[in-house]
């Protein structure tokens, strides 16, 4: 249980950064996010809490922390999971209907870091 929790924390932090480095959030990112929330995240986990959490970071911290989620999610996740939630941050950032350099920058970390060879 405690994997699923953190591997569903992990997935919607990287949603949330994802939709917050462009500097707008708009209906439609909401609406993939909470898609994501619907399908995953668990009824035990606290969003208020998670909410806190990402309220409380910096655009300069962004990075630091999306890499520790993905680190998080790829640890408690499946190939299919990832593919699962890549499909979603993909609708994410295009859900505006432009991809900005900043959202590239992070989709493509997730897409390198996760397509690396596993040691």
């Amino acid at each position: 249980m405690e994997q699923t929790k953190s591997k569903a924390i992990a997935g919607y932090h990287l949603l949330m950064i994802l939709s917050a480095v462009d500097g707008k959030f708009i209906v439609e990112e909401d609406m993939v996010i909470s898609e994501w929330l619907k399908k995953k995240f668990p009824i035990f986990a606290d969003l208020d809490k998670e909410m806190e959490i990402l309220s409380a970071l910096t655009p300069d911290y962004y990075m630091i922390h999306f890499q520790k989620c993905m680190d998080d999610f790829y640890r408690n996740s499946t190939p299919e999971e990832r593919n699962e939630l890549i499909q979603f941050a993909m609708d994410l950032i295009k859900a505006d209907h432009t991809i900005t350099k900043e959202e590239n920058s992070f989709i493509n970390e997730l897409f390198d870091r996760w397509s690396e060879p596993s040691e």
